[in-house]
C-alpha cells in the first residue's frame, strides 16, 4: 500500500513538470538544437537559424510566440541605421501585445551581438526581456556582456541579410504621440514568422 501511495505521489509531482515543459516552448521540435524560422516582412523574407544549444531559454521563449502566431502582423517600431531593427512587441496601431512574462538573460552564452545576429530587447533590468527582439545591423560589441549584463543573442540570419539592410535604411522620425525616437514614418510590418520543418537526416 505504501508503495502504491509513493508511486501515485511521484506521478502527481511529474504532472506540473510536464505542463511547464509544454508552456515554455521546449516541446517545439524538442530534439532540434538549431530550429529555423522564416520571417516575412513588407520588404522581403529572411531565414533565421536559432541556437538552442547556447540560448535554450531564449529560443524556447521565442518559439512559443511563433507557435501561437503572436508575431504575425506586428510592426518594427524602432529602426536605428548602423545599429538595430527592433520589433515583435506592438500591433500596427502600436498597442502593446501580451507576453508570457520575463525570461532569464542568457547574454553570457558566448554568442556576440555581431551584424545579422538576432537578440532579445529588454529594459534596464537585465532579466526583463519578454517578446521583443532586434536584428543587429552592425557589430555592436558594447551590447555584449562585460562588467554588466549584455543583450542575449539567440539566432543568426542565414538568408535575406539584404532585407535587414533595407529595413535599417528606412526613414524614421520622433513620434510625438508615442514619445519615441527612431519610429518608422510609415508602418513596417512583420507579416508572419513560420517555423520551418526539421531537416531530414538520412542514416548512413
Amino acid at each position: 500500500m505504501r508503495f502504491l501511495i509513493t508511486v501515485f505521489f511521484m506521478a502527481f509531482m511529474l504532472i506540473p513538470c510536464a505542463s511547464q515543459a509544454a508552456k515554455d516552448g521546449s516541446h517545439i521540435q524538442p530534439n532540434n538544437l538549431y530550429p529555423r524560422v522564416k520571417v516575412e516582412t513588407d520588404y522581403g523574407d529572411m531565414v533565421v537559424e536559432l541556437d538552442r544549444r547556447r540560448a535554450p531559454i531564449t529560443v524556447n521563449n521565442f518559439l512559443r510566440y511563433v507557435e501561437k502566431g503572436s508575431y504575425d502582423n506586428t510592426v518594427f517600431h524602432r529602426i536605428v541605421p548602423g545599429f538595430v531593427v527592433q520589433g515583435g512587441g506592438y500591433d500596427k496601431e502600436f498597442n502593446e501585445l501580451p507576453s508570457f512574462g520575463k525570461i532569464f538573460n542568457e547574454s553570457g552564452n558566448g554568442l556576440k551581438n555581431d551584424i545579422y545576429t538576432v537578440a532579445m530587447a529588454r529594459e534596464d533590468d537585465p532579466h526583463s526581456a519578454r517578446r521583443q527582439f532586434f536584428f543587429n545591423v552592425a557589430d555592436n560589441d558594447y551590447l555584449n556582456p562585460g562588467r554588466n549584463w549584455g543583450y542575449a543573442v539567440f539566432g543568426l540570419v542565414l538568408e535575406g541579410a539584404e532585407v535587414v539592410d533595407q529595413l535599417s535604411q528606412l526613414e524614421t522620425a520622433y513620434n510625438v504621440e508615442l514619445g519615441w525616437r527612431d519610429v518608422p514614418v510609415e508602418n513596417v510590418m512583420l507579416k508572419k514568422i513560420t517555423l520551418l520543418p526539421e531537416p531530414v537526416i538520412n542514416p548512413q
